[in-house]
């Protein structure tokens, strides 16, 4: 099955990095005035991410939609451009540099990195954040998020979140088990984004077992932990799939810039693509404007 599939997966790659979507949002009525704490959200590598609360009623749709939004970014390659790169595929591909200038535009800026879990209780329950919270995604598993992101990361105290294809775990290029175990180690979340990035909107039957639940049981095996949270593939999704993210034990999932659903927002949190295309300026101007 694998020989078959990973050929079609590896072109798709090459062309857009996957994650095709539109990184571009309007304005959003929502401020970042969120009730803060003073604590920082820099966890050291040997300290658990705060769980989800179990106690306390969570809140309705319509609290958890109008609390302020906390910015998150969507990156995907950190490298420099190639000839071979298209022009849309640029736009997934953020050169070292930038990266570089970006991690320290945010810690200069006096963001604080925050994980899902705080996200998860924020809304739920109205939990505190950390000042300027703002929450650092990865998709697709590439190796360059090992050797670039998570070392600059680490200058600032930064924490992320990764959102792994385990058909890609061990290929050349390619996060490997025991990296994502590290990763998971020192303090980032691990997070699901299926198989081998099939569009969820097309799932039936057995797919739902081959994208969600093998992927979430290989993950669990390598960090030791539960999977809680999922990114969509394109950032699509629909209603169909979030009973199905459910009762598989998803805390909450991930979309992009698109709106969120007005019955069930924890699944269809929404991130903006950081394009290879902005610079710190930009990038500033976009999380100000889209969140």
């Amino acid at each position: 099955m694998i020989k078959r599939i990973f050929p079609l997966f590896l072109a798709a790659a090459v062309l857009i990095s996957a994650c095709q979507s539109n990184s571009k949002s309007k304005s959003n009525a929502d401020s970042l005035n969120v009730e803060t704490v003073d604590e920082p959200a820099i966890q050291d590598e040997n300290t658990e991410a705060t769980a989800p609360q179990q106690n306390g009623k969570v809140a309705s749709a319509a609290e958890i939609l109008a609390r302020p939004q906390v910015p998150i970014l969507c990156y995907h390659q950190i490298r420099n451009w190639t000839a071979s790169d298209g022009k849309v595929g640029k736009d997934y591909i953020v050169p070292t540099a930038e990266f570089k200038s970006q991690m320290k535009m945010l810690a200069d800026s006096g963001y604080n990195t925050i994980l899902p879990d705080q996200l998860y209780n924020y809304l739920a329950y109205g939990a505190k954040l950390p000042k300027k919270p703002i929450m650092l995604t990865f998709d697709d598993t590439k190796l360059d998020q090992w050797t670039v992101a998570i070392p600059e990361m680490k200058k600032y105290g930064f924490k992320g979140v990764f959102f792994i294809m385990t058909v890609s775990l061990g290929r050349p290029n390619y996060l490997s088990k025991d990296q994502v175990k590290q990763m998971s180690d020192a303090g980032h979340v691990i997070g699901s984004h299926t198989y081998d990035h099939q569009n969820v909107k097309k799932y039936q039957g057995e797919d739902w077992v081959t994208q969600i639940e093998k992927p979430t049981k290989t993950l669990k095996e390598v960090t030791g932990k539960d999977i809680k949270y999922f990114a969509y593939p394109f950032g699509l999704w629909n209603k169909e799939a979030i009973p199905e993210l459910k009762k598989r034990g998803f805390s909450s999932a991930f979309i992009l810039a698109e709106k969120r659903d007005e019955n069930d927002p924890l699944f269809t949190v929404r991130r903006i693509i950081a394009s290879g295309y902005w610079n710190t300026k930009t990038l500033h101007n976009s999380i100000v404007k889209s969140f």
